[in-house]
């Protein structure tokens, strides 16, 4: 039988102590605590918010300068957020940048 990574105990910056197996040093406690509780940004995955937050995008308008192309380069940006992104977009009536 073959297993994975054992869980290891951390410690984040913030004192939350969690197990993790992977190499990820993201902490799940402060990433449940940062996610939005309203907005387009809490239906997307962390990894795709911090992508955004990344290119500093907090408002559907700002989003709406990109190309899907552009976003969809973006680590942490996966085929389930861009669908997301798109339809929050149009029921915005806004829409990706064409090129």
């Amino acid at each position: 039988m073959v297993t994975g990574k054992e869980k290891q105990l951390r410690t984040c910056t913030e004192g939350h102590q969690y197990y993790k197996s992977s190499d990820c040093p993201t902490c799940p406690i402060c990433e449940a605590e940062r996610k939005p509780k309203t907005g387009f940004l809490y239906l997307i995955s962390a990894p795709a918010r911090r992508a955004l937050a990344g290119e500093e995008i907090s408002s559907l308008e700002q989003l709406s300068e990109y190309s899907e192309k552009e976003i969809s380069a973006l680590h942490g940006m996966g085929p389930k957020a861009i669908t997301l992104l798109k339809t929050v977009l149009e029921e915005n009536n806004l829409y990706f940048k064409t090129n």
